[in-house]
């Protein structure tokens, strides 16, 4: 059964300091393209084997991105944490993870047996890019 990794677009894109206010819809396609090799490769460094299936959670103006082959792109008709929570509850007995750092979104999915990471686990500062 292949584990769910879902990422909390907002809060991630929101984690590195590269300009993403002033085009937060191209800020959330970069974050989707980086995660493309998490579908196959995991989570190496968190102990979160691949594959993975992904889903990118994206809200306000950075809904109209799509999808592409390994990550699932879900825009948020209200919350994005909402729908990340549900997302989280619906994955019953299969394995979740959730990319965030918000700690009243981590203790909703906690609460429905999901393990939580941080932003740094799937990006990196502008700095520690090589």
């Amino acid at each position: 059964m292949r584990i769910l990794l879902i990422v909390d677009g907002a809060n991630v894109v929101g984690s590195v300091p590269d300009g993403w206010w002033r085009d937060r819809r191209g800020a959330a396609e970069r974050l989707r393209d980086e995660l493309v090799p998490l579908a196959g490769d995991g989570l190496p460094g968190a102990g979160v084997p691949g594959p993975l299936d992904v889903v990118l959670v994206v809200e306000g103006r950075a809904r109209g991105v799509e999808s592409v082959p390994g990550v699932r792109v879900e825009a948020a008709p209200g919350s994005g944490d909402d729908l990340i929570s549900e997302l989280a509850a619906g994955s019953g007995e299969r394995p979740c993870v959730v990319v965030t750092a918000d700690r009243e979104l981590r203790r909703r999915v906690e609460a429905y047996g999901a393990r939580c990471v941080g932003p740094r686990t799937v990006r990196q500062l502008p700095d520690e890019r090589t």
